[in-house]
């Protein structure tokens, strides 16, 4: 059990770095406490991995006609949803979503590429009996 928790927490913590980071550099975001800054990161992990999904089957048709861009919509609309549930944290606006969203997973992406991943998945292995199929 304790391993699959652990990139579980991995995650949850990078995203809270992510927001800390934003919030430093994004004038219209702000964390109350670091108890708000928690529970947000928590809350857009969840959001990500529940709404999100079912918000781009929804809205399919206009993101393929967007060629993909309207993503960047829904990852502002996360960020706006989560700061209507939590109580500490406020965002000013929805452009400052849209750019604090691009922004968050860009750095969420560069601090998990730079932290060692000890997952067997990224290893790929041929078969022994020398057959793929």
């Amino acid at each position: 059990m304790l391993n699959s928790l652990s990139p579980f927490l991995l995650h949850w913590g990078i995203t809270a770095i992510s927001l800390w980071v934003t919030s430093l550099l994004f004038q219209g975001i702000r964390f109350s406490s670091t108890s708000a800054l928690i529970v947000s990161a928590l809350l857009l992990g969840f959001a990500n991995a529940v709404v999100k999904p079912l918000l781009i089957v929804l809205t399919l048709p206009l993101t393929f006609l967007t060629f993909g861009l309207f993503l960047l919509v829904i990852n502002a609309l996360m960020i706006l949803l989560v700061s209507s549930l939590v109580t500490g944290f406020k965002v000013s606006g929805f452009w400052t979503a849209f750019f604090a969203s691009i922004f968050i997973s860009v750095l969420s992406f560069a601090i998990g590429a730079i932290l060692p991943s000890d997952s067997p998945a990224h290893d790929i292995q041929m078969p022994h009996s020398g057959m793929w199929l």
